[in-house]
Formats: structure tokens, C-alpha cells, sequence
């Protein structure tokens, strides 16, 4: 099957360049190629074209234009916002909190500074994928800096309670960092009434192109430096800026936010009509992450008895494309932390599979998925020891 008749429900890994963006960022490479450090008028044209992104982008979370920082991606991102914590406050504490199912742009962040230092508590979560606010609570400190917490989970869609976390990081004079790559677009979001200090966002996920991001640092936050060169984004991360990129970020940010309310109704319709028949339909299947504190397009369900991987190839053949969870791990035959932390065993953990939904997926591609999963988990569970261990074992009963 080609590209074009194919159906893609792994748009948590990766969305294809919204035509309206590839639009406006085109004379970017072409014709509007100024430097935007340069003094003449093409030089001028580009400036001007990422200002307006900075304003989209900012808009878009309720920030000011001066506390957007333009980045390569959701990890650079991640990194820069605790790195860039730890650095600038390392005299007045070394301890991090964050929790056990975030990013590995985070997890292994964290684990760097651990080898320099730095004390990371690693909070856990309950069956749902919720971290605790009391937990939270208990784990602070004096030395406590930073508070890292994902709003979206990019495995199983669970919304962690942002808002009130941002409250407790105010209220204890702590910085409070959140991922919101996943939520981006797909979640309203103000970081002023959420008491959000610092936030990463990355623009593949919502249509625009890959290799660019965003930091939002709130006015006044201590960071150190990213990269050091020119004097590109305020000094804070020199290099010449990703013109084409940027717009293309503010273009797909904006069009994102202007959709969400009547996009998101369509993609819980589609969600929930997946959960509710693969649940219903196929045994010994479950849905990972909160029923309803969830990303609306978002499904993950794991199947007893089978491997994700064999999955994954069937619906392949099929012309479906999913995943078993995140991008970054699918290679790695280590099955999900983030199954793990949610309390799965290994056995379901490895037979996950991921759906996640956009503007660009339709009911009838929901429909033909549903047609073909149920005889595609009974033949892999037909070739599965342990599920002809399980029928014996049931039948002997």
C-alpha cells in the first residue's frame, strides 16, 4: 500500500507539515533567506517573520512574546530548561523533583546531573499514570530547585494535575518545569494560571516541521545560558536562527489553538469509540492511562498473551501505522517504563499498542482498524505458548 492510502495513527511520534504551514514557510528557503542578524531589508523580512512566530507561539500559551525562546525540539528544550535550573541555582540547592514516567529528554537529564551532584527524587504514579500531589508535597525540601512534571503523558495520554503542582511550586518559591510536548495544541493552556515557570513544546507534534521547538521562560526565572556564540535569542542560545522552522512553528501553533475546541470533540468521538470496542470486544485486553484525564486522541491498550512487535507488523501489512509506545524506545526491547511504573508485569507491558489520533484521521480509518484488529490478536495469541498454556490451564479448571 503507498503512503498516500495508508492509515497513520502514531501522531505522537511524528505529524506530516500541515499544508498551510509548508505554504507560508516556503519563500523562507527561497527568496526570503536574510540572516535575521544582518541590517538589510531581506535580513529585515526574516526578523520580522520570526517576531510574528514568537507572538504566535506565546499567544497560544498566554505568555509574553519576550519569554519565548526558539529551540530545536522538545528534548533541547527539556534539557535547557533543567540544565539551565540546576546551573543558575546550584548555590542555593541541588535537589530536583520529577517523576518516574516522564520523557527520557527528562529522565535522562536527570540522570546526568545525578553523576554532577544533584539529588533527583523520582516521584511514582499510581495505576492511571497520576502523580500524587501530596507525594509531591512530602518530597520537598529547603534545597529543592525545580519541580519537573510532563502535562501529558506521550505513552499512555494521562493529564497530570499541572495546575495544582504550579500552585505548590508558587507557594514554596520553586521553579516549576513542564513538558508539554504532547499537550501543546491539543490542550488549553495558560501558564499564568497554571503557575507554569518553564515550559517545552516541540513542532513536529502539531504540524509544523521537525527541528524546531520552543522554551517558554517566564520573566525573571534564573536560567544559565544554552549555547554560546552570538547573540542570537537574547544571547541565551546563539546560532543562526531556523527562519523556515520558526514560521512554520507559529503558523501550526496557531491554527492548532484556533481548532482545538471542535478538533478535540472529533478526536475523543474517534478515541472513545476505539476503547470502547476493543474493550468490549477482545479479552483480556486493558486501557492504559486515566479514562478520562486523558489527550483526546490518545488510546493505549495492551493485549494479554501477545508481543506489541508482532502487532505493530500485522496492522503493517494492513496498511495501519502505530506504534507500542514512545518513538524515542520503539527499537529497544526493554518493554515501556512507563507500563512498568503504572504497575503492568513485563508479559503486558510488551503486548502495548499505541493509537493517537489527528486532524487528519476520519471515523472510516477508525472503523477499518476495528475490522482488522480482532482477528490479528486472535492469530498471534493462536501462535502464543502462553496463551495455549492459559486455555489449558482454563480448561483444567
Amino acid at each position: 500500500m503507498d503512503n498516500k492510502n495508508r492509515i497513520y495513527f502514531d501522531n505522537a511520534a511524528t505529524t506530516p507539515v500541515r499544508k498551510e504551514v509548508f505554504d507560508e514557510i516556503r519563500p523562507y528557503f527561497t527568496e526570503l533567506y536574510g540572516n535575521a542578524s544582518s541590517i538589510y531589508e531581506i535580513a529585515h523580512q526574516s526578523q520580522k517573520a520570526m517576531e510574528k512566530a514568537r507572538r504566535q507561539v506565546a499567544s497560544a500559551i498566554g505568555a509574553r512574546d519576550s519569554e519565548i525562546f526558539f529551540t530545536a525540539g522538545g528534548s533541547e528544550s527539556d534539557n535547557w530548561a533543567i540544565k539551565g535550573v540546576a546551573d543558575a541555582l546550584s548555590n542555593k540547592g541541588k535537589h530536583i523533583i520529577t517523576t518516574k514516567i516522564e520523557h527520557h529528554a527528562v529522565l535522562h537529564t536527570c540522570e546526568f546531573l545525578e553523576k554532577h551532584g544533584y539529588d533527583v527524587t523520582y516521584l511514582p504514579v499510581d495505576e492511571y499514570g497520576l502523580v500524587s500531589v501530596d507525594e509531591l508535597k512530602n518530597a520537598l525540601r529547603p534545597d529543592t530547585i525545580l519541580i519537573s512534571v510532563m502535562f501529558a503523558n506521550n505513552e499512555i495520554g494521562t493529564i497530570e494535575p499541572v495546575a495544582e503542582i504550579g500552585k505548590i511550586a508558587r507557594e514554596h518559591g520553586i521553579y516549576f518545569h513542564t513538558d508539554a510536548v504532547q499537550a501543546v495544541g491539543h490542550v488549553n493552556i495558560n501558564v499564568n494560571d497554571m503557575n507554569i515557570d518553564l515550559l517545552s513544546m516541540s513542532g513536529h507534534k502539531l504540524g509544523a516541521p521537525k527541528g524546531i521547538g520552543a522554551l517558554y521562560i517566564r520573566s525573571g526565572v534564573k536560567i544559565s545560558n544554552l549555547i554560546h556564540g552570538g547573540g542570537q535569542e537574547k544571547g541565551k542560545r546563539a546560532g543562526t536562527e531556523n527562519i523556515p522552522g520558526i514560521v512554520g512553528l507559529g503558523k501550526a501553533i496557531e491554527l492548532a489553538v484556533s481548532e482545538i475546541d471542535t478538533e478535540n470533540e472529533r478526536l475523543i468521538k474517534m478515541r472513545d469509540r476505539i476503547i470502547e470496542s476493543i474493550t468490549s470486544s477482545i479479552s483480556h485486553s486493558r486501557l492504559n492511562g486515566h479514562p478520562e484525564k486523558r489527550l483526546p486522541g490518545n488510546v493505549n491498550i495492551s493485549f494479554e498473551f501477545i508481543e506489541g512487535e508482532g502487532m505493530l507488523l500485522l496492522l503493517d501489512n494492513k496498511g495501519i501505522s502505530a506504534s507500542s509506545g514512545s518513538a524515542c524506545t520503539s527499537g529497544s526491547l526493554d518493554p515501556s517504563h512507563v507500563l512498568l511504573s503504572i504497575g503492568l508485569p513485563h508479559e503486558k507491558a510488551h503486548g502495548s499498542l499505541r493509537l493517537t489520533l489527528s486532524r487528519n484521521n476520519t471515523m472510516e480509518e477508525v472503523e477499518y482498524f476495528l475490522k482488522e484488529i480482532g482477528p490479528i490478536v486472535e492469530r498471534l495469541r493462536q501462535m502464543s505458548p502462553l496463551y495455549e498454556e492459559f486455555i489449558k490451564n482454563n480448561r483444567a479448571v
